[in-house]
């Protein structure tokens, strides 16, 4: 864990990840992380550097080649039958069927389930891989990325980076062309074991007097749970992001919110993130509430490449979550392996466990 350097003081600050979309183990203190094939779970190529643009229109063009997606499937209504959940083992992994089949409870079980079909389906449709040739690999820090195939036969060199979350109800999906890029959901829940002032105190290492200023001053219980999980969300996109995991010390992030309220149906895009108490104008932020309970947040880095003075102008409008049905999710898919009925056997006696269940203290992870 490294502690906070002096205001201003750039010697003392550890040295973050690269995430130039290339193949090779990150650098500095963190040269242990994961491989940067990517830190964002995608194979990709070399980032593009636009520093050499000059003239608003080259700019421009530069800005148009980026392309966004951000997908949201609600597993907490998915309500799988035999023929739904066997199709859905088949479309996957064995290894990662295998995975699923391990979760103790029905609703861990969807959620892992509905993150490996989006990322399947995302692969297949918007990088134009064939859903049987693709094969998705986990770094050691559990991070997936696109392992097979190592080439593809496309006019265009790929440069996507994509990255999954699931957590409450949802399992949600960002990708991005040309920008480094994570994502984290929260759903806003009252502690299952403590009151929220002693949940606050476990808590307490994990953000800056500032945050807490700004969590334990937003209203009602109810509301300073919704902005702890708010500041949560935003910290761990951007640690899947840079894809250190566990080993990055939180409190060198802090998270300078938006003056504009949250609210459904927006995406907001004003909220600064400060790294050992300096402005990072490299990241960008999104943030978005997919309902009233499950806040998002998406981080975008590489905003130096584009050479955009003001990148919240000039990169296009942000994108909101399109929301996917299951019959969506398998719009492409094609089955790997043969039907094991015992596998739904399994699924059956995880929701008789789910029964049994009581909602606790959410588990605050940095896994992807």
């Amino acid at each position: 864990m490294y502690g906070r350097g002096a205001p201003g003081d750039r010697r003392r600050r550890p040295p973050l990840p690269r995430c130039d979309f290339v193949g090779k183990r990150t650098s500095g203190d963190f040269k242990r992380s994961v491989k940067v094939v990517n830190v964002c779970s995608a194979y990709i190529s070399r980032l593009p550097t636009f520093n050499c643009l000059k003239n608003p229109d080259e700019m421009s063009e530069a800005c148009e080649q980026m392309s966004s997606f951000r997908w949201a499937f609600r597993c907490g209504s998915w309500t799988p039958g035999r023929t739904e959940w066997l199709f859905a083992s088949r479309c996957v992994q064995p290894e990662e069927k295998d995975r699923i089949g391990t979760f103790v409870f029905a609703k861990d079980a969807k959620s892992a389930m509905a993150g490996r079909l989006l990322l399947r389906k995302f692969v297949c449709e918007e990088m134009h891989i064939p859903w049987t040739q693709i094969h998705l690999g986990r770094s050691p820090r559990g991070k997936p990325y696109l392992a097979a195939p190592l080439k593809v036969d496309t006019e265009e060199p790929l440069a996507w980076s994509f990255n999954i979350s699931h957590q409450g109800d949802y399992a949600v999906l960002a990708a991005e062309k040309r920008l480094q890029v994570g994502v984290d959901i929260m759903k806003t829940t009252m502690p299952g074991s403590s009151t929220v002032p002693e949940f606050f105190r476990i808590m307490t290492r994990q953000f800056t007097p500032h945050e807490w200023r700004v969590i334990q001053s937003a209203g009602s219980e109810r509301q300073q749970l919704a902005m702890f999980y708010r500041h949560w969300a935003l910290k761990e996109s951007f640690i899947k992001a840079i894809g250190t995991g566990l080993g990055f010390n939180l409190q060198r992030l802090e998270f300078h919110l938006s003056s504009e309220a949250l609210t459904q149906g927006r995406v907001l895009r004003q909220t600064r993130m400060h790294l050992d108490e300096e402005d990072e104008e490299d990241w960008l932020f999104e943030e978005c509430l997919l309902d009233a309970d499950h806040h998002v947040a998406v981080a975008l880095s590489a905003m130096k490449k584009l050479n955009c003075t003001n990148p919240t102008s000039s990169l296009p409008p942000p994108t909101a979550f399109t929301l996917l049905s299951f019959n969506d999710l398998i719009a492409s898919a094609s089955p790997l392996t043969e039907e094991d009925p015992d596998y739904w056997e399994s699924f059956k006696v995880k929701q008789k466990h789910l029964l049994d269940k009581r909602d606790s203290q959410p588990v605050l992870s940095q896994i992807t």
